[in-house]
């Protein structure tokens, strides 16, 4: 499966388990697995009949994988394996019996409270996966002449869109790509990343100015935040817009980490003048300054946030992307940022931060 887009299907698997999503197959099979060893064990010789007491796990255990049918069958199986005489275990005590039948009660009553909490949260599933795509829709592999590959993970388990924000658009003034940072996390900095969008949407159509469209973006925090009680509204943020021919790349930068470039086997930070954030208002202060950066064929662009760049080691010390990007000229754009993903994990650099990465290879037009 390609990274572009969300995190991998595997990672949404791992952190879904008891949030809706299904159990592992050993967890679905742990209770007919149980049920099975017990009744062999006492059919096959009367000395087992001491390991009856692990059939009263089985209705709790099933509550876990199954609905509240399949939970009151196997707990009536458990009664009756209780009351066969081959078993070895048809003299249980009324209060044992009386217990076991207890909790397999309580366990279909469990079983059926926790079926319809799943059903509610499928459904609020598909509602944020319904937002995720409006708020910020899957990247196509080409927008005019540069490819693009993207991958996003936010930083709150269970939400699908955080902090951090992407696009590429194409406009009469080439093609334009945005990645920021908002302040907060989660749910609550959904609605700065809708409006930082629909700014930066606007603004490639009507802006000729790079520069101008970082000042659109600092506008709309700015009116969002008026009137708001201590609205202290901001974000960080790197514009690009790439010439029609592929070869220069203009890049501004508002307290964001700088692009870094992959020319041949070298990757080298961007070397950008640091503007003030979002949100700040560019009105009466230095407005951040464009740079011209020339491309050659081949080259490419990798943009991260502080979730990548601020990870931490054993010993707090941050990731070195740009030596880490070296070792990684050679795979292919659409799985790099798969592959950062990969070496963060395998060198067990702790990630605090929405992950976002963009990766923008300019490919110049056929002569």
């Amino acid at each position: 499966m390609s990274v572009r887009g969300w995190a991998s299907r595997r990672d949404r698997e791992e952190r879904g388990w008891l949030r809706g999503a299904p159990p592992p197959l050993w967890v679905r099979v742990l209770p007919v697995l149980l049920l099975a060893v017990v009744s062999t064990a006492t059919l096959v010789t009367p000395h087992a009949r001491d390991l009856g007491f692990l059939l009263g796990a089985i209705p709790p255990l099933a509550v876990l994988s199954y609905g509240p049918l399949t939970t009151a069958l196997l707990g009536v199986v458990v009664v009756a394996v209780l009351n066969i005489p081959a078993t070895h275990l048809n003299r249980p005590g009324n209060t044992d019996l009386l217990t076991i039948v207890f909790v397999a009660v309580l366990s279909v009553f469990v079983s059926y409270v926790r079926s319809r909490r799943d059903a509610q949260l499928d459904t609020e599933r598909a509602i944020g996966e319904a937002v995720q795509r409006a708020v910020m829709p899957p990247l196509p592999e080409r927008v005019g002449g540069v490819a693009c590959a993207g991958f996003y993970r936010a930083a709150q388990d269970g939400t699908l869109v955080g902090g951090d924000f992407f696009d590429v658009r194409d406009g009469p003034y080439g093609v334009r790509a945005v990645m920021g940072d908002v302040q907060g996390h989660g749910l609550s900095a959904v609605a700065t990343v809708v409006s930082l969008l629909g700014a930066f949407r606007e603004a490639v159509l009507d802006q000729p100015e790079l520069e101008s469209v970082a000042a659109r973006m600092d506008r709309r925090l700015a009116v969002d935040s008026a009137g708001v009680r201590h609205g202290e509204l901001f974000a960080t943020g790197v514009l690009l817009e790439f010439s029609r021919d592929g070869r220069a790349v203009r890049v501004v930068a508002c307290g964001h980490p700088a692009p870094v470039l992959l020319h041949e086997r070298d990757a080298l930070e961007v070397v950008v003048p640091p503007g003030p954030p979002l949100g700040v208002g560019l009105v009466g202060v230095d407005p951040p300054k464009e740079v011209t950066v020339p491309l050659t064929p081949g080259d490419r662009l990798f943009l991260a946030s502080d979730g990548v760049w601020e990870a931490r080691d054993s010993v707090d010390a941050f990731y070195p992307l740009p030596a880490r990007l070296a070792t990684l000229t050679g795979t292919a754009s659409a799985e790099l940022s798969g592959a950062v993903w990969a070496d963060l994990a395998r060198l067990r650099y702790e990630v605090r931060d929405d992950v976002t990465m963009l990766v923008l290879a300019p490919e110049p037009p056929a002569a």
